[in-house]
């Protein structure tokens, strides 16, 4: 009587279990229908799953309590759903990698970085805005392995980016801009007086004209295997941006962004300015028209020269300074001073390099 007892009770605890416990069953396909093998259906909050056949199929037991599923597989987008009346759930996956697992690739394809044959690195739009910068290109510096930022130190001026070295003597040694698939000649153009500072003014290079606060991530190809699709212009590498896209939102959004920047110098490290001599290279025989370091120019058309500084010559090597002298400097030939076409004493210059 008792052993028939303890059977008895065995089996319905045996039933209980089975009753306490649902078993769910369906097929895993992508979007084209066709069938997904080894994909996980893993029952949410525990580590009960199982994973689809050769058909897509798969067959779950779910224990009592638990209400959803999570359904994953390499390169689809992971679902959590949730369990119904119904014990099947067939599902379809769409293709897509994780935000934090994919990068920008040539021709605006997104791809896992881990299956990536060569060299990338991307950097969030959000690391260009930190410090702001009147190029942002210049907010590239130290964010990405191999990458050499030259910056100009006029304000406003072009930005020279070298991707692992340099790879010509005489020829462009730039990275290729790509700005939402479409190529940017971020070259440049500065004439020899430009980039010597003779003459001219350094108007910058194509890139530096993106607005930081629309860029949402920037790629950076190194390889050539990465490039091959840019041709011979992205010999050099490819940086490429990709632009943020409108959102929607059911609420008024607004972005507030403003930057401050203050700098100082250590004058210890400055050069040390001469205030004797001026402009020019007095000692040169015959080289200015006046015979003591300065250029005679009728400047009123009366037909008598003025004394003229040669402000336009690269060194300082012109007649000392003398204020009992009235001379044309710098600020006697632009139209757009209030000091136009006036005379000044010949005096050093009030300020240099160390002041502010």
């Amino acid at each position: 009587m008792k052993k028939l007892s303890l059977v008895f009770m065995l089996v319905l605890f045996a039933f209980s279990a089975a009753m306490a416990q649902r078993t769910v069953k369906g097929t895993i396909t992508d979007d084209a229908g066709e069938p997904l093998i080894g994909a996980n259906v893993v029952v949410l909050g525990t580590t009960i799953g199982t994973v689809t056949d050769i058909d897509g199929t798969y067959e779950l037991s779910v224990p009592e309590g638990s209400d959803k599923v999570i359904i994953s597989y390499t390169g689809y987008a992971t679902q959590e759903l949730a369990l119904g009346a119904s014990n099947v759930l067939d599902v379809s996956l769409s293709e897509g990698v994780l935000l934090d697992a994919a990068i920008v690739t040539a021709l605006g394809i997104e791809r896992e970085k881990k299956s990536l044959g060569y060299a990338a690195q991307e950097v969030d739009g959000s690391e260009l805005t930190k410090v702001k910068d009147v190029n942002f290109v210049n907010s590239l510096s130290g964010k990405v392995a191999g990458v050499d930022v030259k910056r100009s130190t006029t304000l406003g001026g072009s930005s020279n980016v070298i991707i692992r070295g340099y790879t010509s003597i005489n020829g462009n040694n730039q990275a290729l801009f790509v700005v939402n698939g479409v190529p940017i000649n971020n070259d440049i153009s500065n004439t020899t007086n430009q980039r010597t500072g003779r003459g001219g003014y350094d108007y910058g290079n194509a890139a530096m004209d993106i607005n930081p606060e629309d860029v949402e991530s920037v790629s950076v190809l190194r390889g050539a295997a990465a490039t091959a699709l840019y041709g011979s212009r992205a010999a050099n590498g490819v940086i490429l941006i990709t632009t943020k896209k409108g959102s929607k939102s059911k609420n008024l959004g607004v972005t507030f962004s403003t930057g401050l920047t203050a700098g100082s110098i250590d004058k210890t490290t400055m050069p040390r300015y001469q205030k004797e001599y001026g402009a020019g290279y007095s000692t040169i025989q015959g080289w200015y028209s006046n015979g003591d370091g300065f250029d005679l120019y009728d400047f009123d058309g009366d037909g008598v020269g003025e004394l003229t500084a040669a402000v336009y010559d690269d060194a300082s090597f012109g007649p000392a300074f003398d204020s009992n002298i009235q001379v044309l400097d710098w600020r006697s030939w632009y139209p757009e001073l209030d000091t136009y076409g006036q005379s000044f004493p010949h005096v050093a210059g009030e300020n240099d390099a160390t002041t502010f």
